[in-house]
């Protein structure tokens, strides 16, 4: 179970040094997909001008860094690096323990094809990473916000569900209230979705730049909603939900209300059941205070437009949030 705690401990890095990747516009850096060989940083000036000269041939660096020196190129470099790190470093975990515990006959054949799972799931991500940053290599000067999403959102999956057999092998038992709180577990099941959702509206606002204009709160400037919403509605139909700034933000906000009320609605309800477990008891605290804590970041890093420390805790609680959804779910089922 410390393997399965520590390959979650491990994700969460993976993201935190993703999302700092993202804010310094380091993640195009590295031009070049090499699975063992690029486990290793350059090591001398001819190896750091030879990988500078890759990334001069790439739009991000004619159309928007053209006055980047050789200490700038490392200092991106160092970011992108450090995240390709972490997902080998999550491999090599996750095989050696995987191959550690087979030979000491400590899986299960329960347990086995979960295992296997997840080592898929973490080949896939790797996948999707090298797909996401391949969109800036060619035309655009930063990564497709849409892979972008994709890669952040398989990230949450993926940590998802190594934690949720994780609690499973250290929680074993029914919760002798679960057939009671049945509707509240639904009901957690439907808010992970809104967080969900949630979070990928954010890696939209994060990879197009979103975050940077309308600065306001709580109205977008001196609107509710708007007018480059219904325009762009207008012009480009469905897909501007996905594409346009406005409406990209619009939506990032409104889910955070929803989000916030139904938590509200969820935690009063559970509340004033009888039987309620501490632990079931505590998780829903836990929600209630990520949440409120998340809104607030929301809000500071918007107006403040979006500052590295401000965007990456923003990030950090999306992830603490996310995780104690999942944390709440599997006490509403287990205890």
């Amino acid at each position: 179970m410390l393997w399965l705690f520590t390959g979650c401990f491990l994700v969460f890095g993976m993201v935190v040094v993703g999302g700092i990747t993202r804010l310094t516009g380091s993640g195009l850096s590295i031009t070049e997909w090499k699975v063992i060989s690029g486990s290793i940083p350059p090591l001398n000036d001819a190896q750091w001008n030879e990988a500078f000269e890759k990334y001069k041939q790439i739009p991000q660096y004619k159309q928007q860094n053209a006055h980047f020196t050789i200490s700038d190129f490392k200092f991106i470099y160092f970011w992108e690096f450090i995240h390709r790190l972490f997902g080998r470093l999550i491999g090599v975990v996750f095989l050696l323990g995987l191959i550690y515990f087979l030979w000491r006959k400590a899986i299960t054949k329960e347990v086995l094809p979960k295992l296997l799972f997840m080592f898929a799931l973490g080949g896939i991500q790797g996948f999707l990473g090298w797909y996401m940053v391949s969109s800036g290599l060619t035309e655009n000067v930063r990564v497709s916000h849409i892979r972008l999403a994709i890669h952040l959102t398989f990230a949450f999956i993926t940590f998802g569900y190594i934690f949720w057999v994780a609690l499973t092998l250290l929680i074993d038992r029914k919760a002798s209230n679960g057939n009671e709180l049945a509707q509240f577990r639904n009901a957690a099941k439907v808010l992970l979705g809104l967080l969900t959702v949630q979070i990928i509206y954010g890696a939209f606002v994060a990879g197009s730049k979103a975050g940077m204009i309308y600065n306001t709160w709580p109205k977008m400037y001196d609107d509710w909603v708007p007018e480059a919403i219904g325009y762009s509605f207008q012009k480009d139909g469905i897909s501007s939900l996905l594409n346009n700034l406005a409406s990209v933000q619009f939506i990032h906000r409104g889910l955070a209300y929803i989000v916030t009320l139904f938590s509200l609605i969820f935690a009063f309800k559970i509340f004033k059941q009888p039987n309620l477990h501490p632990a079931q008891k505590s998780a829903t605290y836990i929600l209630l205070i990520g949440v409120f804590s998340q809104v607030i970041l929301g809000i500071f890093t918007l107006l403040f437009n979006v500052p590295i420390v401000l965007g990456v805790l923003h990030q950090v609680f999306a992830f603490f949030l996310f995780a104690t959804l999942i944390y709440l779910i599997h006490r509403l089922r287990f205890e």
